[in-house]
């Protein structure tokens, strides 16, 4: 009931506003005729409703001016006080509604107001009957019925600036989900994009590659033309069961063939990418060093990219030359050196770069570090060191950092 009265007193404000002013106006006539004491009657018959006229025009501006409100009915009950009225809720309402809305608004003199309203109407009620049965109701009663109105008004403030702020916490908690989602939005088509880039650019570098060496060779060596085409179907359909299982995140879960997607790749499958980069020209060397021990998917999917990603560039740029890989496992982290003999990287034009680029995000997302560029020897160089185990996520919102596609 209260909320329904407070939004129409908020979409009809001048409505109300009159409406109160009328009404409390009439509670003065009322007071003035209903408020008298038998022990002490008025010693002059000053009419009531002049006053409550003056207090009208007052009162139409109450919410927006209450000081102007407050400073026109504390004189006009003053003087009813002072003859002899007896000062009932009904005759000070308009005095009361002035000191709510002082309250309301959060006026920093509205406590100093009262209590100068509350002493100037005691010492005129006590001037116009200071002995009586009702010394009581001129004293605490007056004091009372002013002090009521004004912790009203502030228990109002409060609840008003406490529905605001709730009100802004949840704007604010919903303006936070939205770009959270976005957030989480952005961070999936990076994923998938970076899967993408890995999976097909390395297969179609070793396969244009292949290609290009069979037909080279096709006129002088057919039979070892013949080995690279046949290990060119091999590399094109390696790229499409990537490519499958890259894009096969985007599908709902009820879609068909969703259940037979291929498992992320690891450095159990270096062999097979070792073996499609020679096949392509380029002579690789895989060394081990320290305790080999099992890596976390997430972990061992990024060593997997690294290696890819570099090989993928020095068969693009080093092509018929060698190629190094080294996989020093320490006792926290793992260390990754793929190292190649040909020329040094082109210059990264705007737009491009985005092996390197990948192979960075890759790293820092499992807590790793990369460094990449051309050796003093002539050459290139990439090194990767990835944690054996990642580090713990960094609070209850952190998800993991890579998944499988």
């Amino acid at each position: 009931m209260t909320s329904h009265l407070e939004r129409f007193t908020e979409q009809h404000a001048r409505t109300a506003e009159v409406v109160l002013a009328v009404a409390l106006s009439a509670c003065t006539v009322l007071g003035g005729a209903v408020s008298t004491s038998e022990s002490s009657p008025p010693r002059t018959q000053v009419t009531p409703g002049i006053l409550a006229l003056v207090c009208l025009a007052a009162l139409l501006r109450v919410r927006s001016h209450p000081r102007v409100a407050l400073a026109v009915t504390t004189p006009a009950a003053a003087v009813l006080t002072a003859v002899g009225y007896l000062p009932s809720p009904l005759l000070l309402a308009p005095v009361m509604a002035a000191l709510y809305w002082l309250a309301v608004r959060g006026d920093p003199r509205a406590t100093a107001l009262g209590y100068a309203t509350a002493a100037v109407l005691v010492a005129t009620s006590l001037y116009g009957a200071p002995l009586g049965d009702d010394f009581m109701l001129r004293t605490v009663g007056t004091v009372l019925w002013l002090l009521l109105p004004m912790s009203l008004g502030v228990t109002s403030r409060f609840r008003r600036a406490y529905l605001a702020s709730a009100q802004a916490r949840a704007a604010h908690a919903e303006r936070t989900r939205e770009e959270e989602a976005r957030l989480r939005v952005a961070e999936e088509r990076m994923r998938i994009a970076r899967e993408l880039h890995d999976a097909v650019a390395h297969h179609m570098a070793v396969a244009n590659a292949q290609a290009g060496t069979a037909a080279h060779l096709a006129a002088t060596r057919p039979e070892q033309a013949r080995e690279i085409l046949t290990a060119l179907v091999g590399t094109t359909s390696s790229a499409l069961l990537e490519l499958r299982a890259t894009v096969g995140v985007l599908r709902q879960a009820g879609d068909p063939d969703t259940g037979s997607l291929e498992p992320a790749p690891g450095l159990e499958r270096l062999p097979d990418l070792v073996a499609a980069c020679r096949s392509a020209g380029l002579a690789v060397t895989v060394d081990t060093g320290g305790r080999a021990r099992p890596l976390t998917p997430g972990v061992d999917l990024t060593a997997y990219r690294i290696v890819q990603e570099a090989l993928t560039n020095a068969t693009k740029h080093a092509p018929g030359r060698a190629a190094h890989v080294g996989l020093d496992y320490g006792e926290a982290r793992l260390r990754i050196t793929v190292t190649d003999d040909g020329p040094p990287l082109p210059p990264v034009v705007p737009g491009g770069g985005y092996g390197l680029m990948g192979m960075r995000e890759r790293a820092h997302s499992v807590g790793g570090d990369l460094h990449a560029g051309p050796r003093p020897e002539g050459g290139f160089a990439v090194t990767a060191t990835l944690p054996i185990q990642p580090p713990p996520p960094a609070g209850p919102a952190a998800e993991p950092t890579e998944e499988a596609p």
